[in-house]
């Protein structure tokens, strides 16, 4: 009992304590930079101080620094999970140990995702140990359409997860907003428009805001009070739907500085997403899941809008998805729209970890007749630099080139490939722990010797 008890300890103590950033140069091996780029052979990549500071080949190894020797081996940036709810629960059936949903909550636009996350979440070391080292964390919609304001993190073994917070803030349209808005898409928008109007009215109007100087929310500009408004304990209208917290969280929705991203599947719903900068040209709007998004990928294109696509839709789980086509993606990408692979929870098929496997199936797709896919250098990107981009990091994660974050995985083979696994991760130049529950049950129960007692009874 007390040697549990003492290794527990250690694993909080281990968790708790800082980790150096280590100087090492990786040789020899097939490098993958995350910029859509062929993999090259022979490349050296070098991290020092934290970031990378050269990667490719002819790259020669500093003097005195430790070189590991990558022969047979792949090096790749770290995968960057683009939408997820890691760290929001430990069993996801178990309603009180879940966070990924508020459903009776009195807010909505103000949840804010980083108050509920655990970096000690089996999840995340799951996750890391594929490969994964940043994601985009949000709540989901449940009592409102907006699921709130969502956070970049990084999955390192300590508690400093948050990179970003409030990075940016989330909507649900379509069908599931229709439902929760009062039964219709006429609804959700209406519901929608209403709370972009209040937060640019709560920011800028000083009736609503009180005291002598009222700074808008979304602009951080000066407003001069007329003083026939002045009232400290002013209330604002009685038709508002929003609370003042939520209001003053949509105010960098409106002002284009927080982006907004919308989850939305048929192409009509698309179009009327992209249309909703008729009202507010500021919005930097994010497509999430877009099924139909290659009926509609000209348009979104012409827009400059990126999308978070579910890989593999195929078939029309409900009737805004009719259009469903596994070549989504690729013909998405075909038509110039930036393209990531996420939107992947955690349930048993969209595991964040599964996103290397399903952009290998996007490769493969391309050798399909009448698929259209990516390549492999566009798949690989689609689930590193491009989410990062995304994100708001661009050149920073997702790709390895001087003055990037050290985060690097070594591979014993194609990453892609879904019998490959990551034989080292670093993160800010910090070598991660790859075990986890799921490796200690595995070793746990490797031996399969009926002659022993259940490994419950081992003491």
């Amino acid at each position: 009992m007390m040697r549990h008890l003492l290794a527990g300890t250690a694993a909080l103590l281990a968790l708790a304590t800082p980790l150096a950033a280590q100087d090492v140069a990786i040789t020899n091996a097939t490098l993958a930079t995350g910029d859509a780029s062929d993999p090259v052979q022979g490349a050296t990549v070098v991290i020092r101080g934290g970031q990378v500071v050269a990667a490719g080949p002819g790259v020669a190894v500093p003097a005195g620094m430790q070189a590991i020797d990558g022969t047979g081996r792949w090096v790749t940036p770290g995968l960057f999970s683009a939408m997820t709810t890691l760290g929001l629960s430990d069993v996801e059936g178990v309603q009180d140990s879940n966070d990924e949903r508020a459903p009776r909550s009195p807010f909505s636009a103000a949840l804010d995702v980083q108050t509920a996350l655990n970096p000690a979440s089996e999840s995340v070391s799951v996750v890391r140990a594929a490969g994964i080292t940043r994601a985009s964390v949000v709540t989901r919609p449940a009592s409102s359409i907006f699921g709130g304001q969502g956070a970049v993190v990084d999955l390192g073994a300590d508690p400093r997860m948050v990179v970003r917070p409030r990075a940016f803030q989330l909507v649900t349209l379509g069908e599931q907003g229709g439902a929760i808005a009062g039964g219709s898409r006429a609804s959700a928008h209406a519901l929608l428009r209403n709370a972009l109007r209040e937060a640019r009215e709560y920011g800028r109007d000083p009736a609503l805001t009180g005291g002598g100087q009222a700074r808008a929310v979304d602009t951080g500009d000066d407003i001069p009070l007329d003083p026939r408004l002045v009232d400290t304990q002013s209330a604002r209208r009685d038709d508002v739907l929003l609370t003042r917290f939520d209001a003053a969280a949509l105010g960098p929705v409106v002002s284009g500085r927080q982006p907004l991203y919308v989850m939305v599947e048929r192409a009509a719903d698309i179009r009327q997403v992209l249309a909703l900068r008729q009202e507010f040209p500021a919005l930097r709007l994010v497509l999430v899941g877009a099924s139909e998004g290659w009926l509609a990928a000209e348009d979104i294109a012409r827009a400059g809008v990126p999308v978070i696509a579910d890989p593999l839709d195929n078939l029309p789980a409900r009737f805004e998805q009719l259009g469903a086509t596994q070549s989504n993606v690729g013909r998405m990408a075909r038509a110039g729209v930036k393209v990531a692979i996420g939107n992947m929870t955690g349930g048993t098929g969209d595991q964040p970890r599964n996103m290397a496997q399903y952009a290998g199936n996007l490769v493969s797709l391309a050798r399909v007749p009448g698929g259209e896919g990516l390549s492999w250098g566009q798949a690989f990107a689609a689930i590193s630099s491009v989410p990062a981009e995304i994100a708001g990091f661009a050149n920073r994660y997702g790709v390895l080139r001087p003055g990037a974050a050290g985060d690097v995985v070594i591979w014993d083979g194609d990453p892609l490939e879904v019998g490959s696994t990551p034989l080292a991760v670093y993160i800010d130049g910090v070598e991660q722990p790859r075990d986890n529950h799921q490796t200690r049950l595995r070793e746990r129960y490797r031996d399969l010797d009926t002659a022993d007692q259940p490994k419950a009874y081992d003491f």
